[in-house]
């Protein structure tokens, strides 16, 4: 699998903790033995130093990871509410707003099983471009939406749905998308419209304590959330949509996706910070001890 896009520092007012979406899905497929890499950038600099020593601790490779000797590594100043969800800040520009394609990008993709990417990745109109390049060269695309103003437009959003074989998104940014054609308070009504509006094979939606949905072959799936401690949110849809990609590659059921991927996202919730090691071993004794939860 290749993902595409930022790689950066979460800034806490405490700590700082490696982040960006990318290279979160990135780092927990790598945990669950998927052989993950990303295309991105970190400047020539202290912070563009740390990520790389962990991707070397965490034994990811860096192949496609390139330096920009112009602009710094990317930094997000993060705020938690009272319950832990977060808000955040962009840097901009940075290191992984220019990812330039070449021969060796287009072919280490055209080889992968997957192409990951999200519509931050695209807020630097080059970026946006490179991207369309490995779009046509993938075998399977994965467009986990991500939106985070003001670094998106409707158009934007529209064009990267149509280029997607599988789409992620959480509640709120389907209550967003599904306003721009018409407003139905039926989820099952909203996952239909969008998929079918823009050809989606595999539509996911992540919806919190709730749980999450999928909608495969016009078959409605749903499994209920996992209740747990919550330390903060981040990284939580990053590991659910990896370990969501974990069971496919599997050819585990559609249902069986949504449970592995929902106890995972739990789990990474009950942690500090996007990137706590969660092994497979970890899930399923998760799961054995929520076994009460129905599906």
């Amino acid at each position: 699998m290749i993902c595409f896009g930022e790689v950066l520092w979460d800034i806490f007012p405490e700590r700082k903790v490696v982040g960006g979406a990318p290279l979160n899905v990135t780092f927990h497929a790598n945990s669950f033995s998927i052989n993950a890499q990303i295309i991105s950038a970190t400047g020539n600099d202290e912070l563009g130093t740390g990520l790389r020593d962990f991707f070397y601790e965490n034994k990811i490779k860096t192949d496609l990871l390139y330096t920009n000797h112009t602009f710094p590594t990317g930094t997000v100043q993060v705020t938690l509410d009272e319950k832990g969800s977060a808000s955040y800040e962009i840097v901009k520009p940075v290191a992984w707003d220019f990812l330039d394609p070449d021969s060796d990008i287009e072919k280490h993709v055209s080889a992968s099983d997957i192409l990951l990417f999200g519509s931050l990745s695209c807020r630097n109109k080059s970026n946006y471009q490179t991207l369309l390049q490995l779009i046509e060269k993938a075998k399977k695309t994965v467009f986990d939406v991500n939106l985070r103003p003001p670094f998106y437009e409707q158009a934007l959003i529209e064009d990267l749905l149509k280029k997607a074989n599988i789409v992620k998104m959480n509640d709120e940014e389907l209550e967003e998308i599904i306003g721009w054609y018409g407003k139905t308070n039926d989820i099952k009504q909203q996952m239909s419209l969008i998929k079918d509006k823009f050809n989606i094979e595999t539509l996911i939606v992540t919806a919190g304590k709730d749980g999450a949905y999928c909608t495969h072959d016009n078959i409605f799936y749903h499994q209920k959330g996992f209740p747990v401690t919550v330390k903060d949110t981040v990284g939580s849809g990053d590991a659910f949509l990896a370990a969501f990609i974990f069971k496919m590659f599997h050819q585990a059921s559609w249902q069986e996706c949504l449970k592995f991927a929902c106890a995972t996202g739990a789990l990474v919730a009950t942690k500090a910070g996007g990137t706590p090691t969660i092994k497979e071993d970890d899930v399923l004794n998760f799961i054995q001890n929520k076994r009460t939860i129905s599906v």
